[in-house]
């Protein structure tokens, strides 16, 4: 029977402010990518968020990001390496206290937002939150793109690698995430994402934002927890997966 992971972005509001519905999502997916304060998420939050997901049995994983929290992490940022080595350190510690504090650890690690796209192909950067991950623990695993330049400097490293793929983001031709400043980017009919997700457990493939049909190896699925109807569109996932026989099953 085929299997994959369902993951999403949690612990994203900051104080008065909400985004998302992440106890709804948490009783959908399997791996909860729980933010660390450095782009979104309050440290009183992200104990609700580790608590949650330590009571449901979903894997936590600290989703690190650049120093943004005005941006959302969505801008790069051109640190230097020893610097973002520490920040992801620094990131992973704080959110790892959390879940331990809830009955659970930090499992995994995956990088958010322009840190995420960047390491697709910025080696230097690639290799200090490869490098960051490897110094606190060699058996965290880590999300990323399939052959992007982060997960070839984690596999150097010894960790074990996960490569992703995402419901709810057009894809270039190339097998990248199309920028979110470019139109349709972003999708959201719930039945179409749903479709194209069992295709790509099927086949391995996705169609491409110009029509094309292009590879992506994934061992876990992403929906965006701060995407409008991304409830609905994680449980139509899941449904679609469920009902032709894929286990929806966390990768640790």
């Amino acid at each position: 029977m085929e299997s994959v992971d369902l993951n999403a972005d949690l612990g994203e509001g900051f104080g008065v402010w909400d985004l998302g519905e992440d106890e709804a999502m948490l009783a959908l997916v399997t791996s909860a990518n729980v933010a660390c304060g450095f782009h979104a998420g309050d440290p009183a939050r992200l104990a609700r968020t580790c608590r949650s997901a330590a009571g449901r049995g979903v894997r936590i994983g600290a989703q690190v990001s650049y120093r943004d929290l005005a941006g959302f992490g969505r801008r790069f940022i051109d640190v230097e390496a020893d610097d973002l080595r520490a920040e992801v350190v620094y990131q992973i510690g704080a959110l790892d206290a959390l879940a331990r504090a809830a009955g659970s650890s930090v499992s995994y690690v995956k990088p958010h937002g322009a840190l995420y796209n960047s390491i697709v192909s910025h080696r230097e950067q690639a290799r200090a939150v490869a490098e960051a991950v490897a110094s606190l623990d060699t058996t965290l695993a880590v999300l990323g793109l399939p052959g992007s330049a982060f997960l070839e400097e984690a596999r150097r490293l010894g960790l074990r690698t996960v490569p992703e793929a995402f419901a709810d983001r057009a894809y270039t031709p190339d097998g990248r995430l199309v920028s979110r400043r470019e139109p349709g980017a972003v999708l959201h009919d719930a039945a179409e994402i749903a479709d194209r997700v069992l295709a790509l457990i099927e086949t391995g493939t996705i169609t491409a934002i110009d029509g094309t049909t292009t590879t992506v190896n994934a061992e876990s699925v992403c929906v965006h927890g701060d995407s409008p109807g991304a409830v609905q569109i994680t449980n139509a996932v899941r449904e679609r997966l469920t009902a032709a026989g894929v286990q929806i099953t966390p990768f640790v």
